[in-house]
Parts: structure tokens; C-alpha cells; sequence
């Protein structure tokens, strides 16, 4: 766990500042020299610099304000940098909100609307808590209070934590400084039941849950302790209720963790349970669910839809992975920034067959306005494999696939003219699986975190898949999103073709259609 360590020492910088409509339908930034731009279209990116975790967004005069961690430099210190949107595709930047200042960078944390005036800066400030190192120092890990009475737009601090680090004051060995360190991520709800503010914080290896009637003074109440450490510690944690399928009410515990010593993923795990104002109890303590299947779906968020705030949630996370993030990629030399949010995906909880309850994820609907065109391709039965006759490089590619006897299924995206490079998504066996390989660049291989897979019934003879490509990622939505896998994927130029492939036997490859998102790159 030594990533998420350094990563927090000297992370995050200072916002460009310079206003860009986002989206699919503008362009940020300037390429830094004159080469084909690698800037995704449908996919939040930075004007400039370095991009990492999104803050959860809140809703505020009319549309929701997300916050973001960014630098001037990869991997280097920062602040927030301010964005808004009024669907989650499309956004507007505006700079730096909580800027960098001198050995004092402002890591992850969340704002919330103060409609009440609990904390006394006026109904309907918007009051931000986030993780600084007092200081400078790293067990100093504390929790620090902005707050705005402009919408969001410019911020003032507190002078000192608000929750300072119980351990870090204290520790004086290198395990306790080890363990103190990791005191991050405040994460603020409202508990309407019970009239008071409630915080999760993660530690190394348990989340903390901290209550306040104001947003200042706050007191520790239970621990939320997992059994299986080699999950790794709690980042960017996250607390809410929501309406489940069947009318049922469930909290759910979810946060960014890495089981990749056990096999598992290194994004975003859950719980189920119930909130009784002091703890959370987990219905299954020992096996948490996994939004992300990918490698590439990390510090995520998720809010409320405004639409409706009970049953649907929104989510989103930082296309990257700390097992290699930091370093320079192809956007640094052609565009000038790193990093990129994933899409927004909308959120519901249903009932299983087994009795549990999961999160099923569906792309945001707001993005299907996007689409400058598309195209239906008639059904084809294939063994071996075949190449489409279209090309682009900012598409949805929607299909089923159904087979009797192939043994290996499934389609080729970012294909080059040659056939060498692609990007695999298919079903083998009891995993659906995105396999990047052979899609490395020269001087950016992903090995050996190139293959993602995910459990399937090994016995299912058909799937429905919905592939997101955009210029540097590929996002795969399995049946009704029971299973999502995110993939960091950078397209080199001509990587704009699509194959299908069945191995062992022939499948049905139909429904095919093809929504594309218009390369409007200057």
C-alpha cells in the first residue's frame, strides 16, 4: 500500500484557470506542440497539468459544481480546480477554488450546502472539508474547513483542523507514523433521522466516523473494521441511503481500495447495511462488491440525482491507477494535460436473486444527446473473425452476442489498419474480460496490468455489451450493468477500426449499433 502513501505526500496542484466548455462539443487547451491531439471528446479532461481524484459534486443555483485534485505537474503538489455541469457530460471549467499555497497542497475531501446555517456562515454556504498535511508533515494527515457564500467560486479557510489526526501527534516509531499517516478523505452527509452531520475519514485499515451539529466540532463514534486486510487501507470512503428496486431503504459503505495481492480489483469497493448514528453494519462484513472490475476506476464519488435524490445516484471516478500513475502519457506531449474522469454513470440498488442487494450502473442518460450519428449494422454470424466496415475513434459500440460451442467470444475495438493493435473485450470461460496488450504504445506499456476480467456464469451462452471508446479509455457496461470494466487505453493514430471474433465455433454478433461523438478538435 506504499501507492496511495506517496501519492497523497505529493499530490495534487494548482489550477490552470483558464474558462473551457467541456464535452464533446468544445475542446480545452492548447496541444503542447504541433501533433495530432490524443484529447478525449466525451470525457471531463484538465485545460492543462495534472488531473486526479473528483470531489463529490453538490447541486448549487441551478447546476452541480464539481471539484477536482490538480497540478502543474504530474503527481505534484495542489488544490482544487472548479468545474460545472448541468448534465454530466458537458462542463465548464473555472480554475482554481482552493489553490495550492506554499507547503500546504489540499488533498481529497467534499463540500456540502449548509441550508441550514449550522455552521454560521449563512443558509446556503457551501462548507468544504479536506485532508491537509499541517505543516507539511505527513502523519499530520488533518482535516481542514473552506467555506464560500459566492456558489462555490472562491472559498476562505479556518486556520487549524478542524478534525485533527488522534494518532499523528503521538507517534514517534515508524509503524505508528505508518498507521497515523493515513487519516484522509472526509467524506459529510446530512443524517436527516438523527438532525446532525455525519463524516467518514479513512485510516489504514478502518474507516472512522465522526458526527458534528455544525461542521466544526466533531466527535468520533465507531470504527468500521473490515477482516480481510489484504484489501489494503480505506480511500475516499463514502456513506448514503438509497431506495432499493423492491422499496426497501439500505446504507451503503463503499470505498477505493486495493485487493490486487487477492486477485480482486484496485477500485471501488461496497457494502450494504444499516447507519444507527454511531457504526455501520455491514450485511456481509468479509465480502464486499466491486463497482469496477477495470483497472482504472479509482477515488470515485457518488451524489444524489436531483431528479430523484432516493432511488438514483450518480458516480464517477479518475480514469487511473496507482500502480503506474504519476508518470508521463501521450496527452503530456500532444495536449498538455493528464488524466481523465471517467463517464457519469447513474446508480440504482436492486434485490438479487440470493437475497443481497447490488448497485447496477448504466451510463449517464444525458450523453445518448451527444451522439452526431448512428449507425445500424445488420447481424452477422462469424467464426474466426471479421472486420466492420466503419471507423472512428469517440463511439458507443451496443451489441449482443450469442453462441452455442465458441469457446472464446467477443470484439476488437481501436483496431489499426494492420490488425496488430486492438483492444479485446469478450467472454472465455467464467470471466467477461478487456484485455489492452496489445494496444501499448512504445514507452507506455501497461504490463503487467493489462488484462482486466470479472466474474460471469461460465454456462451463459449470450451477453449484451455497451463499449465506450474515447481516445484514451474504454469503458464496458456487462448486460444491465451488473458488471462495469474501465480501461485506461491510449489510441495511436489509424487505431480507429472494429472486429469481431469467435473462437472454437461460430456466435451471433447482432443489435449492432454504433453511436459516434464527433472529433472536434481544432
Amino acid at each position: 500500500m506504499t501507492y496511495a502513501i506517496s501519492r497523497r505526500h505529493i499530490l495534487q496542484g494548482t489550477g490552470a484557470g483558464a474558462l473551457a466548455l467541456l464535452g464533446n462539443s468544445a475542446r480545452r487547451g492548447t496541444p503542447a506542440r504541433a501533433q495530432r491531439s490524443l484529447r478525449a471528446h466525451f470525457h471531463l479532461t484538465p485545460p492543462s497539468g495534472w488531473l486526479c481524484d473528483p470531489q463529490r459534486p453538490v447541486f448549487l443555483g441551478g447546476t452541480y459544481h464539481l471539484y477536482y485534485l490538480h497540478s502543474a505537474q504530474n503527481n505534484g503538489p495542489g488544490g482544487w480546480d472548479h468545474a460545472t455541469t448541468e448534465d454530466g457530460v458537458a462542463y465548464e471549467h473555472h480554475g482554481a477554488a482552493l489553490p495550492l499555497r506554499p507547503d500546504f497542497p489540499v488533498w481529497s475531501g467534499s463540500a456540502v450546502v449548509d441550508t441550514a446555517n449550522t455552521a454560521g456562515f449563512g443558509a446556503g454556504a457551501l462548507v468544504v472539508l479536506a485532508t491537509q498535511p499541517t505543516d507539511g508533515i505527513r502523519k499530520y494527515q488533518e482535516q481542514y474547513l473552506y467555506w464560500s457564500t459566492d456558489g462555490g467560486y472562491t472559498f476562505t479557510a479556518l486556520p487549524a483542523p478542524v478534525i485533527p489526526n488522534p494518532d499523528g501527534r503521538t507517534a514517534t516509531t515508524q509503524a505508528e507514523i505508518d498507521n497515523a499517516e493515513w487519516f484522509r478523505d472526509p467524506k459529510i452527509h446530512w443524517d436527516t433521522a438523527r438532525g446532525e452531520w455525519v463524516c467518514v475519514i479513512g485510516r489504514a485499515r478502518y474507516a472512522a466516523f465522526y458526527t458534528s451539529a455544525n461542521l466544526r466540532d466533531w466527535y468520533l463514534q465507531r470504527n468500521f473494521d473490515y477482516p480481510n486486510h489484504a484489501l489494503g487501507g480505506i480511500e475516499c470512503p463514502d456513506l448514503f441511503e438509497m431506495t432499493a428496486d423492491d422499496g426497501t431503504r439500505h446504507w451503503v459503505l463503499g470505498a477505493s481500495m486495493d485487493a490486487y495481492s487477492i486477485g480482486l480489483p484496485m477500485t471501488y469497493a461496497y457494502w450494504t447495511g444499516t447507519w444507527d448514528g454511531q457504526q455501520f453494519l455491514a450485511d456481509d462484513v468479509a465480502n464486499p462488491q466491486w463497482l469496477d472490475w477495470g483497472w482504472d476506476w479509482y477515488a470515485a464519488v457518488t451524489w444524489p440525482a436531483v431528479e430523484a435524490p432516493d432511488s438514483r445516484r450518480y458516480a464517477v471516478a479518475w480514469m487511473n491507477d496507482w500502480k503506474y500513475a504519476g508518470r508521463d502519457v501521450p496527452t503530456d506531449a500532444t495536449d498538455g494535460y493528464n488524466g481523465q474522469n471517467s463517464i457519469v454513470r447513474e446508480l440504482r440498488l436492486e434485490r438479487q436473486g440470493g437475497g443481497w442487494y447490488s448497485l447496477l450502473s448504466s451510463p449517464v442518460a444525458a450523453l445518448a444527446a451527444y451522439a452526431t450519428s448512428t449507425t445500424d449494422l445488420p447481424d452477422r454470424t462469424v467464426h474466426g473473425s471479421t472486420v466492420l466496415p466503419w471507423r472512428g475513434s469517440a463511439y458507443e459500440l451496443e451489441l449482443d452476442i450469442s453462441w452455442d460451442a465458441a469457446t472464446n467470444v467477443g470484439v476488437s475495438v481501436g483496431r489499426s489498419a494492420d490488425g496488430s493493435r486492438h483492444t479485446n473485450i469478450g467472454k472465455y470461460g467464467s470471466e467477461v474480460y478487456v484485455d489492452r496488450g496489445p494496444s501499448d504504445l512504445p514507452g507506455y506499456s501497461l504490463v503487467p496490468y493489462s488484462r482486466a476480467a470479472a466474474p460471469i456464469d461460465a454456462a451463459a451462452r449470450s451477453v449484451h455489451l455497451r463499449i465506450f471508446v474515447d481516445m484514451q479509455s474504454v469503458e464496458v457496461f456487462v448486460n444491465a450493468g451488473h458488471t462495469v470494466l474501465s480501461q485506461q487505453v491510449f489510441l495511436a493514430e489509424g487505431d480507429t477500426g472494429i472486429s469481431f471474433y469467435a473462437d472454437g465455433g461460430p456466435a451471433v454478433f447482432s443489435g449492432v449499433t454504433i453511436r459516434e461523438f464527433a472529433d472536434t478538435v481544432a
